[in-house]
């Protein structure tokens, strides 16, 4: 039985994707070496190896306006089939496949890594489909918004963030994305060792705004099994974009993803603070200096006053060593509240952080990793069904 239903006459294609499958996916792939579609839903199935598969993929060479419409009748007839489209996110054509119920669009050139990384993603949201076509309530399950913070910059923010999402990526492959929202002056791509094509000008855009297909047609896909939204390549372009924007784009991808997590600029600036509404989890990151725990004393008495800390939060003491001049219990003190995950200085974070890989993208071994996994699993809904109680423990450096 095959699980994945590929039409194209593009041999390579046909090849990559069966490389992607085998790579992790359960389930075979039946190909129809063809541009021709069939003409109807009925005429499909009836060449199947099966009554019907989850995933039907339009691959190169399918003309558009072919597949365009047998997507549309599927996704009437047979609602419960994910339709992927194999082009170039040309708005206009994004438009109408989301129209048409096509679920994604990938690219003609795509390597097995994002094939199979796209396929998970599309296959994760099979069963919601199928409860839908079968005439019951979906639940509404919005995926958890971890925002990463500090009111000073230099305290490795950007860091811990692409190594959460990394982290989280092992946890939920393809139900993670990394938005960039220091918009001047944001790493998260150089973090990641990402060239992307799209950013968040696009994804703000009225067009993104509007149809979800299309935002995510935005995104940069990562090896490690998540997506990536950029900050914009000019710090010019940043000066366009609004709060009112950005509280609209977590929530779309909210809707979309098991975890967002936002990397913001240093400070509370008016788009930090819109999307700190947004966040289900903080995570207040501090350097072991004085400048950086009294920023964090200030930046936390000033959301006191206004009412916008969210509840769940986690202080972590990044850099730290034993021989600073300060103690966990100073740090402590002077925050009013407990420091949750202390991760040490290390020499491995700095490499794996110019090299644009992640510490959690690798098996290393060290110090820093094991707090960082400390970190990631904190978001981990069967570590958090546990740990209720034990959410703040002291830290030990």
């Amino acid at each position: 039985m095959s699980r994945f239903v590929l039409i194209t006459p593009d041999v390579d294609f046909d090849s990559r994707l069966r490389q992607a499958v085998a790579g992790g996916l359960q389930g075979g792939v039946q190909t129809f070496f063809t541009a021709v579609l069939p003409g109807s839903p009925q005429e499909l199935f009836a060449s199947l190896d099966q009554e019907q598969p989850e995933i039907l993929i339009l691959g190169p060479e399918v003309p558009v306006d072919e597949a365009l419409r047998l997507a549309t009748v599927l996704n009437v007839q047979s609602p419960e089939l994910s339709v992927i489209l194999a082009g170039h996110p040309d708005p206009d054509v994004l438009l109408h496949a989301m129209r048409a119920g096509i679920r994604d669009m990938l690219a003609p050139d795509s390597d097995p890594a994002q094939i199979r990384v796209l396929l998970q993603r599309v296959s994760q949201s099979f069963p919601r489909y199928h409860v839908q076509s079968a005439g019951l309530a979906a639940p509404s399950n919005k995926g958890l918004v971890i925002g990463v913070f500090s009111p000073k910059g230099g305290v490795g923010k950007t860091t811990i963030a692409t190594n959460i999402a990394i982290g989280l990526g092992k946890i939920a492959p393809m139900g993670v994305v990394i938005v960039d929202l220091d918009l001047q002056f944001g790493d998260v791509a150089s973090g990641l060792y990402l060239s992307p094509e799209h950013t968040v000008t696009d994804a703000v855009s009225p067009a993104a705004a509007e149809d979800s297909l299309v935002l995510k047609a935005f995104l940069t896909v990562h090896p490690g099994g998540i997506y990536a939204l950029c900050a914009p390549l000019s710090p010019i372009d940043a000066d366009e974009i609004t709060a009112g924007q950005i509280s609209r784009l977590i929530e779309q991808l909210a809707e979309q993803f098991q975890y967002v997590v936002v990397d913001t600029a240093p400070g509370l600036p008016e788009i930090g603070l819109a999307a700190m509404e947004q966040c289900s989890d903080v995570v207040w990151v501090s350097a072991m200096d004085i400048p950086s725990v009294r920023g964090l004393r200030s930046g936390l008495d000033i959301l006191r006053r206004l009412d916008i800390l969210p509840e769940t939060r986690h202080v972590v003491l990044n850099m730290s060593e034993a021989k600073s001049g300060l103690t966990v219990q100073d740090i402590e003190s002077t925050i009013g509240a407990p420091v949750d995950v202390s991760i040490p200085r290390s020499r491995a974070v700095a490499f794996s952080t110019n090299r644009g890989i992640p510490l959690l993208q690798e098996p290393v071994k060290d110090p820093a990793t094991k707090a960082l996994n400390q970190l990631v699993n904190r978001f981990n809904p069967a570590w958090r069904a546990k740990a209720q109680r034990k959410l703040h423990r002291r830290v030990v450096v």
